[in-house]
């Protein structure tokens, strides 16, 4: 079927991963690159872009922002959702030392690429961070994947306190990284290229922007020229929208 139309996927198995965030398990699969996105749709309501979190099966975490993310939340195993995609630029899989950097709920893609990576024979560590420990997103997934885990807390309650980038500074200045990848809010993209740009490690960053098609024909998403869904959403630090 063509990634413009939306196909119906049943919901196999729902996980909770935090107290915000549940993983969808859909019954398909979708060969795609780790950073790319897809478009969930539920008929009579509304249509959001979602990372996807594992291509097969086919899986996105779901974490509850708004009355979309509720609805979606909402529905039991068994129901339907309608998906369009894959769609953007994912990130690159270049065997390189990687360090992942995932604030809240954007450690969603990253499971997927540590996978990805770690079948190249990259060595991959992640740092993740949240406002609380029960906001963490994914520590026992890259446990499981027997990938070294860094955390940060708000609150302290786990790992080092503060932001996710109070942990990142110090893994950067042991200069063991190549690459780091990061996915989260604008704030923490800016500040760990920041620490990129002064440890002299490139970076891939994966944006959020508002969409609706997709697919780079409504401009919802332009900034700077650049069209998040099309260009991005993964840009080069430096080179990002």
């Amino acid at each position: 079927m063509s990634d413009l139309l939306p196909r119906a996927c049943r919901i196999t198995r729902k996980t909770t991963e935090n107290r915000t965030t549940v993983s969808f398990a859909l019954d398909t699969e979708l060969p795609c690159v780790p950073g790319q996105f897809a478009m969930l749709w539920l008929p009579g309501m509304d249509e959001k872009p979602f990372s996807i979190a594992w291509d097969s099966p086919l899986t996105f975490a779901i974490s509850r922002v708004g009355p979309f993310s509720d609805a979606l939340q909402g529905l039991p195993e068994g129901a339907s959702v309608w998906v369009r995609g894959p769609f953007g630029k994912g990130f690159s899989l270049a065997p390189a030392r990687t360090l992942l950097v995932g604030g809240g709920y954007g450690a969603a893609p990253l499971s997927f690429l540590a996978a990805d990576l770690a079948e190249r024979g990259a060595p991959v560590e992640v740092a993740l961070g949240a406002r609380t420990e029960a906001d963490l997103l994914y520590v026992k997934r890259f446990s499981a994947q027997r990938v070294p885990v860094h955390t940060a807390t708000e609150d302290g309650t786990c790992g080092t306190r503060g932001r996710v980038t109070d942990a990142v500074a110090p893994l950067l200045a042991q200069g063991r990284f190549q690459r780091v990848c990061a996915c989260g809010p604008e704030g923490m993209l800016d500040a760990v290229s920041a620490l990129c740009a002064g440890a002299r490690v490139p970076a891939e960053l994966s944006h959020e922007a508002y969409m609706r098609c997709g697919i780079g024909l409504c401009g919802s998403c332009e900034h700077g020229g650049r069209l998040v869904c099309m260009d991005g959403p993964v840009f080069p630090a430096g080179a990002a929208p």
